[in-house]
């Protein structure tokens, strides 16, 4: 199964807690109390986002956190990526010389081609989407998208 960690999900949580309050500069714990997140692991969180320069902090009586950017200017692949370093569903993929049939392997390149995929897919999304209320999902990719014609479109 592919799937993000579950830290990223918290962190995508916390993110769009930050972004339905973009007035406000919220601490920790009201960061943990609105999204239900533990106080431990946002303040872990916290740390991780603002290295990666999508949320600023404030010291003080009234310090706290607050998002780097207007939300509709943060991508959920800067998130992903903050949290969990550059997306790659392969190793070989973001760099090689680790595997011992990296020589001989046909299917390195096509692996790159998903890597696009999957951070074009995560670049399109917006923090200020992922906040909103939505009925139904919005699909933005087609479903079946052939390796060949994400190579043609990369030419």
């Amino acid at each position: 199964m592919l799937k993000i960690a579950k830290l990223t999900d918290y962190g995508t949580l916390v993110m769009t807690t930050l972004a339905r309050a973009p007035s406000s500069v919220l601490n920790a714990q009201e960061l943990a109390a609105r999204s239900h997140v533990a106080a431990p692991t946002v303040a872990k969180l916290l740390k991780l986002l603002v290295k990666g320069g999508l949320v600023e902090s404030t010291r003080g009586a009234h310090g706290g956190y607050r998002l780097a950017r207007s939300a509709d200017e943060i991508t959920v692949a800067e998130v992903v990526s903050a949290l969990e370093g550059p997306i790659a569903i392969t190793a070989c993929a973001l760099h090689g010389g680790g595997c011992t049939i990296e020589g001989s392997c046909t299917s390195r390149s096509n692996w790159r081609l998903i890597d696009d995929a999957v951070r074009q897919a995560l670049s399109a999304v917006t923090l200020a989407e992922m906040a909103a209320p939505q009925a139904a999902p919005v699909a933005r990719i087609k479903p079946a998208v052939s390796l060949r014609s994400m190579s043609q479109a990369a030419d």
